[in-house]
Order: C-alpha cells, then structure tokens, then sequence
C-alpha cells in the first residue's frame, strides 16, 4: 500500500496532512461496529476551564495497540507527514459527539512538545450536511483549515494546534466516532 496524503494544509505555518481510503472497507466496518458497542463514559475535557463540559470517551489499552488495524496506517502516515522524526505512540481513545454536545477548542499538548496526533474519522457513510468537521485556528484564532469527518479518513496534526472537533447538525442521527492516537517523539 503507498500512503500519500490526500491534501495538505497549513496553519501558521505547520503541516495537516489528511489521508484517505488506508483502511479497507471490511476493516473499517469491523472497526465501526465494534465503536458502536464500546462503553462510554463522559470523561473527556477539553480545557480546564470547561470541565464542566465532559464528553463522551474511551479508552484504547496501548498493549491492544499493535494488534489493531489502524495502528500500521497510522504509523505509516506518521512516518510520511515527518520524515526525519521518529514517534511512538503514548495514548489511544475514542470521543463519540452527537447532535447537541458541547465541543470546545483545545490543544493536544503543551505548545513546543513535538507532539502529533493521529485522528480517524471511523463511519462507515457521512453526508457533508450533517457537519461534524475538525476546525484549526490559527493564532488570531480564527479557522485556517478545515477537515471533513468522509469515512476511514485520517489527519495528522500538530498536537500543539488549535482546533476543535464540531459536533453533528440536527439532521444527523449518527454518532460522529473518532479515534485519536497521541504520539511522542520516540528517543533516538
């Protein structure tokens, strides 16, 4: 499998990097069926200062990691979007938003960390009226870039940046499933 981008953005200068269909379809339906029965609870903040706004998450056991399909897509991203840096991954979860939840700005990790975070977007259909996106602000914090939650897609980001995961429009039913692998630069 060749792993390119399927476009790239840029947010005060640093790279998003999106990638499509590195998930077959078999994969990805198992992936999502399995996300559909997951337990939840609302334990994920944002910010400290809207904790009060928990969402709904999941943990992923890192030990789980090697034997999941998206950890070899993801890797291999990685290792496209930075080539001269080596990574490792340190978290693994899911967030579930429906229609009506409160999802906030944030960043991944303290600014300057080296951090990237891998972000699938696991549906097995999305209709682009029912919203859901992943907006990056820039500095003055307005959005610089966009990226729509298509089925299997993956985006590689800067975990230092700005941005927000947007919760489905009224007409959507469907949970907005997606599923983030945090990632350290791996000592070298």
């Amino acid at each position: 499998m060749t792993v390119t981008p399927a476009y790239t953005q840029q947010v005060d200068g640093r790279r998003i990097s999106v990638f499509d269909g590195l998930l077959e379809a078999p994969q990805l339906a198992e992936l999502h069926r399995v996300l559909l029965q997951a337990g939840y609870t609302r334990s994920e903040i944002a910010r400290p200062d809207t904790a009060e706004y928990r969402h709904w998450a999941t943990e992923i056991p890192l030990a789980r990691l090697p034997a999941m399909p998206f950890t070899a897509p993801t890797l291999a991203a990685v290792a496209v979007h930075a080539p001269a840096m080596a990574y490792r991954p340190y978290r693994s979860y899911v967030n579930v938003a429906h229609y009506g939840d409160m999802l906030f700005s944030h960043v991944d990790c303290v600014e300057g960390a080296g951090e990237l975070t891998a972000l699938w977007y696991v549906c097995e259909h999305w209709d682009h009226e029912w919203g859901g996106e992943t907006v990056f602000f820039d500095q003055q914090r307005d959005v610089r870039a966009a990226v729509s939650p298509r089925p299997g897609r993956l985006v590689i980001f800067d975990g230092d940046i700005l941005h927000a995961g947007r919760p489905p429009n009224r007409n959507c039913h469907a949970p907005r499933f997606t599923l983030a692998v945090k990632l350290e630069r791996a000592a070298g």
